[in-house]
């Protein structure tokens, strides 16, 4: 069983950074890839990066490449999203997920989430 707590989020303006945390509880944190997604109001929820268990694995959307950058410190228990360069239409409710079973940007087969974090970009 693993808990999952974001934090981080804000009102920034467009052109701003923001760095995303999630804390993980549980034991084995070490074995989980983790992913984040973001969901904005009336849209389904979407793929943003992943990480896999040790870190040698990254990918991300088309939409954020360049821009963000995913991280995990395991001795922290925790994953990181550093946000640069945002824009606009970055603004949605950002969540953290756990999985095992390999990298991926399918929702549907991360087993945990967190209950997310609001990040407002401004024009």
């Amino acid at each position: 069983q693993v808990q999952l707590v974001e934090s981080g989020g804000g009102l920034v303006q467009a052109g701003g950074s923001l760095r995303l945390s999630c804390a993980a509880s549980g034991r084995t944190f070490s074995t989980y890839h983790m992913g984040w997604f973001r969901q904005a109001p009336g849209q389904e929820r979407e793929f943003v990066a992943a990480i896999s268990w040790n870190g040698g694995t990254t990918t991300y959307a088309d939409s954020v490449k360049g821009r963000f950058t995913i991280s995990r410190d395991s001795a922290k228990k925790t994953v990181y999203l550093q946000m640069n360069s945002l824009k606009p239409e970055d603004t949605a409710v950002y969540y953290c997920a756990a999985k095992w079973l390999g990298v991926s940007m399918v929702p549907s087969s991360y087993v945990y989430w967190g209950q997310g974090t609001q990040v407002t970009v401004s024009s």
